[in-house]
This record gives C-alpha cells, sequence and structure tokens, in this order.
C-alpha cells in the first residue's frame, strides 16, 4: 500500500482549512497531517487530499456532490469522505466545520497504556 505524500503547500492549506478553535491540535500521520478534537481526528490529510468524519447522511451529500472515499484505495477510511478538490476554501471550511462538530460530539478517546 503506497501512502501519497503530501507538497509543503498542500500542507499549508490544510492547515488553513483547520477550525480555529483551542481544543483543535494538528499531528503528523504517517508523513500527513490530522486534526484532532477530544483525541477523536475529524479531519486529514492523505497526498492532497482533505478528508472529513461525518455522519452518514452528510457523507452522502458530498460524495454526490463529487466527494470520494478517503485514504488508500485497498482500505478507505470508515466515516470518512474527501472533499472535491475544486471546492472553494470557504466551502470547503463549512464541511472542516461539520466534522468537528460532529466529532467533538462524541466521547473523548481513551489514552492507549
Amino acid at each position: 500500500m503506497k501512502i501519497p505524500k503530501p507538497t509543503n503547500e498542500d500542507k499549508e492549506r490544510f492547515r488553513s482549512l483547520v477550525p480555529d478553535a483551542p481544543e483543535v491540535e494538528v499531528k503528523p500521520m504517517f508523513g500527513n497531517l490530522g486534526a484532532f478534537v477530544n483525541g477523536n481526528m475529524f479531519m486529514g490529510l492523505f497526498g492532497s487530499d482533505v478528508g472529513v468524519r461525518l455522519p452518514e447522511e452528510q457523507r452522502q451529500r458530498v460524495v454526490a456532490d463529487g466527494g470520494t472515499a478517503f485514504g488508500p484505495a485497498e482500505r478507505p477510511m470508515k466515516d470518512y469522505v474527501s472533499l472535491p478538490a475544486g471546492w472553494t476554501d470557504r466551502r470547503t471550511r463549512t464541511w472542516t466545520r461539520k466534522a468537528h462538530d460532529h466529532v467533538a460530539a462524541m466521547p473523548p478517546k481513551k489514552p492507549k497504556r
């Protein structure tokens, strides 16, 4: 399984799309980036693709508008969808905020021992 590497521009764009909230943490993940709230990832970067974790109905809306599976083709990430690359940053931020709000409502992830 090949994991694409994002460019510096991809990483900068990703960081600019992350909701500005004190509880959000951006961390490196397998050469890419992930944005977390309460220890749960709500947004990720896979190469140049920005993916978000959304409830099923919202994921289907994104797919209907050109979104695709997020992650490696052999093993896409469950509950995540890649946002269409052609979307404006403003529209993308609307969906990254929805992902943040969805995941922030989940119980905090317990740290591994």
